[in-house]
């Protein structure tokens, strides 16, 4: 994703408004907003808008995929109760955070639709680019979603067990079509494939109008055929994000999350380890993983979320002649200035500035997932396992280089990798990991449908 020119196309675009204002919330005015290609690609941009706000990539989406991980490893200590119901595995379906959540993803959703609805006024050189795009923002919210909202497809049972409606038509106004049940998480995962696939097939590497490009869908459909367990088309998909070739795995592991960015006067720095993300500047987009994550010297909350040792003794140890971790994804947490609740308290480095760009899929997830797809399959698609964790391993790490490799260290590297990233319960559901005690497939390791749309779906949405 090519930030600086996504800001600069907004600016253009969206003019002095940074928040592109669609009324009503759940509607777009057809006449108004689908008239000409100017407006379809201000209305697309706004579909990236909606997903960058705080409530989904913004932010809350990685925070509850986090707090549903072990409470072994990190700690809610904030005093919002929306957040701590999460950690504590007991959601009311009043929780205000997690219907903004379900608003978003389907706002989101409809904004793609309308676009997808308008494409024939949109200049014929754009138009196959910019229906990737809707695609790609419609395959990836009903993913996300499913993945939160209905139980993991390593749970089988998929041609039954619910996951979230599917909508492929924009609503512009409220009818009998409005009312969609939910999905099966079957149906949910076919239309997801389908969707990113065909993003996949239309969106280039060269347009000036490229958001999301080819490396971010195939990155994309790498995960969702990880979750089916397809360890082929897993492997295939984060080979082809890698071949693309448009990014590397970057040498800093800091500089991977920060960006050296620390003020919106600091210099544009952009990290090329990034597949997709989303921009955070003074005028634009939310970080509230920094938020939650970092602490009150660094323009955040009071450090709402620690990092327990028991996350931290999970890497190497080694340090050097003064005393520095060899690993520097360990040497990136780091300890609060007093001011905070829990001093004493590791916090996430990962998070530490606002200013900076929330990476969604990074290019050394890639790697990780082509060898951990090698490694079952007992192939060496791209290269060998041992080859691909190493690569990523020695970026970050001072550590000696792995001589062999097994499939519980390229899971392990993994999960120190991405850690806090948002992927942590993903990963747990998949290998059918129990949390705190709680079966994998349990219905508390799920959000629960708002209780607002189920009592706005004329009886046709169930709760968990």
């Amino acid at each position: 994703m090519k930030i600086a020119s996504i800001l600069l196309l907004l600016s253009f675009l969206a003019g002095c408004d940074n928040k592109l204002n669609v009324e009503p919330e759940q509607a777009i005015s057809e006449p108004v907003a689908l008239d000409s290609d100017e407006n379809v690609k201000k209305v697309l941009l706004g579909g990236y808008d909606v997903m960058s706000g705080e409530f989904f990539y913004g932010g809350v989406y990685q925070l509850f995929s986090e707090l549903l991980g072990p409470a072994t490893e990190i700690r809610w200590e904030g005093t919002y109760n929306q957040p701590r119901e999460v950690y504590n595995k007991s959601i009311l379906s009043t929780n205000s955070f997690v219907s903004s959540l379900w608003l978003t993803g389907y706002k989101a959703i409809n904004i793609a639709n309308n676009v997808l609805s308008a494409l024939d006024v949109v200049n014929e050189d754009d138009r196959t680019n910019i229906e990737g795009q809707a695609l790609y923002i419609r395959g990836l919210m009903p993913f996300e979603m499913v993945k939160l909202f209905g139980k993991p497809y390593s749970a089988g049972n998929v041609s039954s067990n619910l996951g979230v409606p599917i909508v492929l038509n924009p609503t512009r106004e409220i009818n009998e079509q409005s009312y969609v049940p939910r999905s099966t998480v079957e149906q949910v995962y076919a239309q997801v494939v389908q969707d990113l696939t065909d993003a996949e097939e239309m969106l280039d590497n060269t347009n000036e109008f490229a958001i999301a490009q080819k490396s971010a869908a195939a990155a994309m459909l790498s995960r969702v055929y990880l979750q089916m367990e397809d360890y082929e088309n897993a492997r295939d998909a984060a080979d082809r994000a890698i071949e693309y070739d448009q990014f590397r795995v970057e040498s800093s592991y800091a500089r991977t999350f920060n960006n050296g960015k620390t003020s919106p006067s600091d210099p544009d720095v952009v990290t090329t380890d990034g597949i997709f993300q989303m921009p955070v500047t003074a005028q634009d987009g939310s970080n509230f993983m920094q938020i939650y994550w970092s602490i009150t010297i660094y323009g955040a909350r009071a450090g709402d979320v620690a990092v327990l040792p028991a996350h931290l003794s999970l890497y190497d140890q080694s340090v050097d002649a003064n005393e520095n971790y060899l690993d520097s994804r360990l040497a990136l947490f780091y300890q609060g200035d007093g001011n905070e609740v829990g001093s004493g308290n590791w916090r996430s480095g990962k998070w530490r500035y606002l200013y900076s760009n929330l990476s969604i899929v990074r290019l050394s997830e890639m790697y990780l997932t082509r060898a951990e797809c090698n490694m079952r399959l007992n192939t060496s698609v791209g290269a060998a396992p041992l080859v691909d964790v190493n690569y990523v391993r020695t970026q970050h790490t001072q550590s000696p280089a792995f001589t062999s490799i097994t499939l519980a260290q390229i899971l392990l590297e993994r999960k120190l990798e991405l850690a806090h990233e948002g992927q942590g319960i993903h990963d747990i559901k998949r290998q059918k990991i129990s949390v705190d005690g709680i079966a994998f497939d349990h219905v508390n390791l799920l959000l629960p449908i708002p209780e607002r749309e189920i009592n706005a779906s004329n009886g046709v949405l169930v709760q968990n």
